[in-house]
């Protein structure tokens, strides 16, 4: 499947085998593949660490998009014939066996024959990875006129409306009732730890992106990441099941007309000011400022490798009530690595975290730079970034520096006082200097032209703003 592919990308590459890469895939098998499985791939590619992935546009995206009433908006994209590459990587569809992603770091892949007879809890099928018309259609067609195991806990999550009204429409919804499958609704809900949280020390099979520790809501817990297939015949059979097994065809015919109804969509009127209403939990939105100078203070954190947005801002269910209050989420701020973090940046008046090499791996969520950017972090000094949390961070304000000499992550320590002289200056440079403890320290900054005048205004909504009053 799709999954497998993906999987044995990870197997390959680690978590952070794609950062500053963008991977294009190519090759007589992406014929095979239609848009919900490509998507599943180029979802997946986040967990690599990708800049971004890419599929061409070919007549398989055509004949997609004219099944959703879109086809005015299809046009043909390839690699030119020319092309050249920094790596290839070929993938055998013939020979990729089912593939397992063990606990807890979706790159700790297996082929699932090398491990056996696990016994199985819980097994959640959907998120953004895994949760299209023709995933759950063969997840389906596998439960039909069976039952899930008595020990085990099988829930859906349908990856749009479209998609649970076309389910109900053509009797596959029934089959996933009938064999004991609980549906919930479109959204994250269990890949963020919101609701169905695993017993204690339970194993849980999931068709997600991640399976970071804690992230599912017990700490205990051991999630592993599989395909829709293997997570269908597993939750029948109560232990984890290669989909070779199947004696089922799994064939699902294309699509030639999907269900479009944006009924529910209220679209804005541009002529008409809208009030904002926010209730007692909705805090106003934290706003960066232009550089200060001096552009000063002190190493708050010094942090590892593979630093998760799951750690720089828990998103737990006691959290996730209070998404639009980041005051009381800044309490919790890197405090899985570090208790005191909040507090220490609050009586320090902000400053910088030192990391290792990924920092903010996994979910691209903002929060996890506004909240830092509310208790006056200043900076990231980091070995190297996961590319969507660099991204944030520069939308918040925040400077992402790299070492020049990773060696200088040994020597800076927590209290180290940065001082960076003329920073509105220094910004214009990819090299930047400062002196810590009588030595020279040279951090790297790798901006576009465009990301270092958003940075000078103080994040990406100054330098927007700053822009509209231009242009007025």
């Amino acid at each position: 499947s799709a999954k497998d592919i993906i999987l044995e990308l990870l197997r390959l590459l680690t978590v952070k085998g794609g950062v500053k890469k963008i991977l294009e895939y190519t090759g007589s098998g992406v014929k095979t593949l239609s848009v919900p499985e490509r998507a599943t791939i180029c979802n997946m590619g986040a967990e690599l660490g990708a800049t971004t992935s890419i599929f061409p546009s070919d007549d398989k995206t055509l004949a997609y998009l004219k099944a959703q009433g879109r086809e005015s908006s299809w046009c043909e994209l390839s690699a030119d014939s020319d092309a050249t590459y920094s790596q290839t990587i070929e993938i055998d569809l013939c020979t990729l066996e089912p593939m397992v992603a063990c606990p807890h770091s979706p790159d700790l892949v297996s082929p699932i024959s090398d491990l056996g007879k696990i016994k199985v809890q819980q097994v959640a099928i959907g998120s953004c990875t895994n949760s299209s018309l023709s995933d759950l259609m063969r997840v389906a067609q596998i439960l039909k006129g069976k039952k899930v195991h008595d020990e085990v806990s099988l829930v859906i999550s349908p990856g749009s409306r479209q998609t649970l009204t076309m389910l109900a429409e053509n009797g596959a919804l029934a089959d996933l009732l009938a064999s004991g499958a609980r549906i919930l609704e479109t959204g994250c809900g269990p890949c963020i730890g919101m609701g169905q949280a695993p017993s204690t020390n339970a194993v849980s099979l999931r068709t997600f992106n991640r399976n970071f520790k804690g992230r599912c809501g017990t700490d205990s817990a051991s999630v592993y990441l599989i395909s829709p297939e293997t997570a269908a015949i597993s939750s029948l059979n109560g232990y984890l099941t290669s989909p070779i097994e199947i004696e089922t065809d799994l064939h699902i015919p294309e699509v030639k007309n999907f269900w479009v109804n944006d009924n529910l969509l209220i679209f804005p009127d541009c002529d008409q000011n809208k009030e904002i209403v926010r209730g007692p939990n909705i805090k106003p939105f934290p706003i960066g400022t232009e550089l200060p100078e001096p552009f000063t203070g002190k190493v708050l954190i010094k942090l590892d490798d593979n630093i998760t947005t799951d750690l720089i801002m828990p998103s737990n269910a006691k959290l996730l009530p209070y998404r639009s209050n980041i005051p009381h989420l800044s309490k919790f701020c890197l405090t899985p690595c570090d208790a005191d973090f909040p507090s220490r940046a609050t009586a320090w008046g902000g400053g910088f975290i030192l990391a290792g090499e990924n920092y903010g791996q996994g979910s691209s969520r903002e929060h996890a730079a506004l909240v830092p950017l509310f208790l006056g972090i200043k900076g990231v000094i980091a070995k190297s970034f996961a590319r969507i949390h660099r991204a944030n961070l520069i939308n918040a304000g925040i400077l992402p520096f790299t070492f020049v000499d990773t060696d200088d992550y040994e020597f800076l320590q927590l209290e180290d006082h940065l001082v960076f002289e003329n920073i509105n200056s220094q910004i214009n440079n990819e090299i930047i200097e400062l002196v810590v403890r009588d030595k020279k320290i040279k951090l790297r900054m790798e901006l576009s032209v465009r990301e270092r005048e958003v940075l000078k205004c103080g994040g990406r909504i100054p330098y927007i703003t700053k822009n509209m009053e231009v242009q007025s």
